[in-house]
């Protein structure tokens, strides 16, 4: 799914549940066959990703800091552990190879967003670590931006919190540990993809969240409405809840948090607004007690108000927003400012916030964005704060020469297709349909056609909600292990309700109670604005251990793990070459004129629109339209049925008709359709330059030579060559293939045939792995004696004479015809003798 630094990102596409006992002591219970289906409702096969080398559940910029700790600090800590996990082959292999072995740091991951924690949970203690794989739920895509040849890699992950999940209307608000509905942690990371390597490379991240209002407010659905009222279940107020989850904030991003609102400010009947007055009360109290350069800042803003007007462009204001939010918390980069930002300095990049070190920058605070249901509006929000960091983290990468983008260009839409899918993809998880309003809404260049559409994802999140997400909850509480089976309790399908499962303190009261003035945990408040979790200090070298590798071992080694030299690659299925390309996805075929992505192009075709649907390839868009033909977007009340975020929208068909298109005309004959109308495109407009109509002569010989090469490469045939003779091509080399295969080429191998004798090996290797042993033969004796000899005599000469005193005092007979196995077993407690002898 994503590479990053030459680590893999894998999405899990099926799995296997295999019963481990043995099946004559297997113990069956009446109600395990049932739990085994509500388990297996979680599909693992739907946006569940991992790494076998790169911690998904931590940030880039945690990750990078980590490598950047000094080793030694960290090999003391270490050293005491070193034994429990001792290993006589990594450390004879490591041994031997005269100090080949390299040091690797592994961080403990962050459990919020593992979301197999708990199933691991009864086997981390008894397997090897290398058995432990830690998963993650929510969206990984990666997109490639040429910029004249050059790669940039796109890549979005977001990490949805495994803490308080489950489905739309039955998770709200927050628990009693300041775990919150809906918690998403979406990562952009930019880095140049011709150098792979952390260290040597150039990588670039920013993160922001989403998730519910952090307060006690849910929604009853029993009622069987579109809207069902809010209602806040119990008075907090001191804040407690949001004290709780700000705390979190602040140890893993540090400061300023950043709260961006957009329920609705004012409403005929007190509906979104309850949420508001409560979350700036929560607010106005917490800061109270905080510094003033690192209180949290509140930003309200009625995003559906500003939708419904025809004077304001909400982009436009969201724009304005998210300058100011990056400025204020920066964004990662692991190298210092190019120098072309000194010769070409611009104002707002002195402006910009964070934390700059001498490596580089570190983001410090996080923009935590918000409405009732953290879908659409939270999706376009996070765009537009998304495109304007990515602006900045091109330009620290001396990619552009202001940190500017603008609309239309390719840049922008391979950004907004990263968005809008990741968009789609969390909202079907929590909401259960796609998204509603999508940029172009808000941009006021939707089509037509989607005001059908959203009507029907209104009609399947309705029916989603109303039945199926209860089924979708139980399963969710199964598998994260929030409830669990047990015998003379009430099973899970008996419950009427998960609220005691998630609120911990309604079973038994606290012993410790926070205090509602210093309200954020001991330590986390001396190192603001820097987050506490990447802080050097002895409580966060604990999280960290330290393994021995040898240099070429598989888990680190980044070159074989890309590249593949082991297997047969093709050019189709090269990850790297199949991915979103800005090239040919999305640039004009007119590329001779302007090839830069950051350029704004007019409405013309696109690569995109002309390899269409992956479905639906045979459809093309021969014409556009302008921008003032289009027929005008529905307005914001036609569009929504419920509310901005209570309806949901299928994703653009790529391969239909777009916003700016025309049909074709075309012809139904039977099952093949046929496009009538064709357009012919000049060289001149595909190429950039103009081709002579007829090759010359000498290019048609080097083409002429250049066959027969590839012809008497892998084809000796007599009429090819009589073929070629006729056209005067007898000075051509007739290239003999020299591979020890029959037949060899791109298409097919024919393997060679193995002789009698390594069958006969490999029959008695297959019966040996069977347990059925050959006798051992006269040679077998013979290398295992020159064995003994090679490394405990040639390898240690003082131990000879020693080894020759204790020959001559035992009873061992010299070399004989047939040696015996108690020989050979006396042979070698004489051996290990010797050894502890010296």
């Amino acid at each position: 799914m994503a590479d990053i630094g030459g680590h893999a990102i894998y999405k899990i596409e099926d799995t296997n549940m295999i019963y481990i006992p043995n099946d004559s002591v297997r113990v069956s219970h009446p109600d395990e066959a049932r739990y085994l289906r509500i388990f297996q409702n979680v599909d693992l096969s739907s946006n569940f990703y991992f790494s076998y080398s790169y911690d998904l559940s931590h940030s880039l910029q945690y990750n990078l800091t980590v490598l950047r700790m000094p080793l030694e600090t960290l090999k003391t800590e270490t050293t005491q552990t070193r034994q429990e996990s001792f290993d006589i082959f990594e450390d004879e292999g490591l041994s031997t190879q005269g100090g080949s072995g390299v040091f690797g740091i592994c961080s403990k991951p962050y459990e919020k967003y593992v979301w197999n924690g708990k199933l691991l949970d009864a086997v981390k203690n008894t397997v090897h670590r290398d058995w432990l794989l830690y998963i993650i739920h929510g969206f990984c895509g990666q997109s490639k931006l040429l910029i004249y040849g050059r790669p940039i890699y796109v890549t979005l992950i977001a990490r949805r919190s495994s803490k308080f999940a489950g489905t739309r209307f039955l998770k709200r608000g927050a628990n009693c540990e300041g775990d919150v509905a809906n918690e998403v942690e979406t990562e952009q990371i930019l880095y140049d993809a011709s150098v792979m390597s952390f260290s040597a490379g150039s990588y670039s991240s920013y993160v922001q969240v989403r998730g519910s209002v952090p307060l006690y407010w849910s929604q009853d659905i029993s009622t069987m409405m579109p809207k069902p009222p809010i209602t806040l279940d119990q008075a907090d107020p001191f804040a407690h809840v949001a004290a709780l989850h700000f705390d979190q904030m602040l140890q893993r991003f540090g400061s300023p948090i950043i709260i961006l609102n957009l329920v609705k400010e004012r409403e005929k009947r007190k509906h979104e607004r309850i949420l508001s007055e409560e979350l700036v009360a929560a607010v106005t109290y917490l800061n109270q007690f905080l510094p003033p350069e690192h209180a949290i800042i509140y930003i309200p803003w009625d995003m559906a108000k500003y939708t419904k007007s025809k004077l304001c462009n909400v982009l436009d204001r969201l724009n304005v927003i998210a300058e100011s939010v990056v400025k204020k918390t920066g964004f990662f980069v692991n190298r210092p400012d190019s120098y072309c930002s000194i010769l070409r300095p611009d104002e707002k990049w002195n402006e910009l916030g964070g934390c700059v070190v001498s490596t580089g920058r570190l983001q410090t605070g996080v923009l935590r964005t918000n409405c009732v249901d953290c879908l659409d509006r939270t999706n376009t929000a996070q765009f537009m704060v998304g495109k304007c960091a990515l602006a900045y983290q091109l330009y620290s990468l001396g990619l552009i020469d202001k940190p500017n983008l603008q609309f239309d260009t390719d840049a922008v839409r391979l950004f907004e297709e990263l968005y809008e899918d990741h968009g789609d993809t969390l909202s079907l998880q929590y909401g259960g349909s796609q998204l509603v309003h999508r940029v172009k809404t808000y941009r006021k260049i939707a089509p037509w056609t989607q005001h059908s559409k959203d009507i029907m994802q209104t009609l399947s999140r309705y029916y989603s909600n109303a039945f199926s997400d209860a089924d979708r909850q139980d399963s969710i509480n199964l598998f994260l292990g929030v409830f669990k089976p047990t015998e003379g309790k009430p099973h899970l399908w008996e419950l009427p309700t998960d609220f005691y499962l998630h609120h911990k303190n309604t079973l038994s009261l606290s012993q410790t109670r926070r205090s509602y003035t210093y309200w954020w945990t001991t330590g986390v408040l001396k190192h603001l604005p820097l987050p506490f979790d990447e802080v050097t200090c002895a409580e966060n070298r604990r999280k960290l251990t330290v393994k021995k590798f040898h240099k070429y071992e598989e888990e680190i080694d980044i070159h074989n793990e890309f590249f593949r030299p082991y297997e047969l690659s093709s050019f189709d299925e090269t990850f790297c070459l199949a991915m979103t390309n800005s090239t040919r996805d999305f640039m004009p075929k007119n590329v001779g004129i302007d090839p830069s992505p950051f350029t704004v192009r007019k409405p013309d075709e696109t690569g995109k629109s002309v390899l269409g649907n992956k479905s639906n390839r045979e459809e093309t868009v021969l014409q556009r339209k302008t921008a003032a033909s289009a027929p005008p977007p529905p307005s914001e009340e036609a569009v929504s049925s419920s509310s901005e975020d209570d309806s949901g929208t299928d994703k653009e068909d790529e391969g239909a008709v777009s916003q700016r298109s025309t049909p074709v005309k075309v012809t139904d004959t039977g099952e093949n359709t046929k496009i009538t109308e064709t357009v012919v495109q000049s060289t001149k407009d595909v190429y950039g330059v103009n081709l002579s109509d007829v090759p010359s002569e000498d290019d048609l010989t080097i083409y002429a030579r250049f066959v027969q090469l590839g012809q008497s490469q892998h084809k000796q045939d007599k009429n090819s060559q009589q073929f070629c003779s006729k056209h005067h091509l007898d000075r051509v080399i007739n290239l003999i293939p020299i591979s020890s295969f029959s037949q060899d080429n791109i298409y097919e191998v024919q393997p060679p045939r193995a002789d009698r004798k390594s069958i006969e090996i490999f029959h008695a290797h297959i019966q040996a792995g069977r347990g059925n042993m050959q006798p051992l033969g006269k040679d077998d004796f013979l290398m295992y004696r020159e064995y003994i000899r090679n490394r405990y005599i040639i390898l240690f000469p003082s131990l000879y004479l020693c080894s020759c005193e204790m020959l001559s005092g035992s009873n061992l007979q010299p070399p004989r015809e047939s040696v015996s196995v108690s020989d050979i077993q006396r042979l070698d407690q004489l051996g290990w003798a010797c050894k502890r002898k010296q």
